[in-house]
């Protein structure tokens, strides 16, 4: 498979183009500095997107909203028009977004990060990252995508190659950034939730 990976030096991005390789797949990261044998591009431009991703199987979007106290929603929007977009120009269906775990319901129509004790520093990233998952089930009926929320608890680890899925719902506490790439990787291959959610945990 010959995949497009916007993204590709962050916490996830690095672990997915890591997995994927491993696994024989062509990877062309792209990043806003180009550093680390990426592409130097901008997501947010459709244009730039639609020229690296033709020819491609598929597109996976891997940024994070700014974490610098700036509006995070803005960016993160901006990169999901992005993907979507150039996927569409370049005729690349399948499109595989990083998401966030705040908009897993605890109880049905009860999201995560609507609870009184979700941490306040993690709750504009995480709204942010909701309004991204609303944006691609809005603009992406014509492809094939899916959102991956990972556990709420997401991290550097270990690669265990093992974990749970589920859709909407929180079904555990956390999981290492090394198995969210392997449930992403193995979610590019085998295409088991197209045009919805799901998440995974450890």
């Amino acid at each position: 498979m010959n995949i497009l990976l916007i993204g590709a030096n962050g916490m996830i991005g690095s672990r997915v183009a890591e997995e994927a390789r491993n696994r024989g797949h062509q990877v062309t990261g792209v990043s806003r500095s180009g550093s680390g044998g990426t592409e130097a591009a901008d997501g947010a431009d459709p244009k730039a997107v639609a020229a690296l991703a033709a020819g491609k199987d598929a597109v996976v979007l891997a940024v994070s909203p700014p974490r610098d106290g700036s509006d995070p929603v803005g960016p993160l929007l901006a990169a999901g028009r992005g993907a979507i977009e150039g996927a569409r120009a370049a005729g690349v269906k399948r499109l595989i977004v990083v998401g966030g775990a705040g908009s897993l319901e605890v109880a049905p129509g009860a999201r995560l990060v609507d609870q009184p004790e979700f941490p306040a520093l993690y709750k504009a990233e995480s709204l942010a990252q909701a309004d991204l998952l609303d944006l691609v089930r809005a603009n992406g009926d014509d492809l094939d995508w899916t959102y991956i929320s990972p556990a709420p608890e997401i991290e550097p680890g270990e690669r265990t190659g093992s974990y749970r899925k589920g859709y909407d719902q929180v079904i555990g506490d956390r999981i290492s950034a090394e198995d969210y790439a392997v449930a992403l990787v193995d979610e590019l291959e085998n295409n088991t939730a197209n045009g919805r959610r799901m998440t995974v945990a450890n």
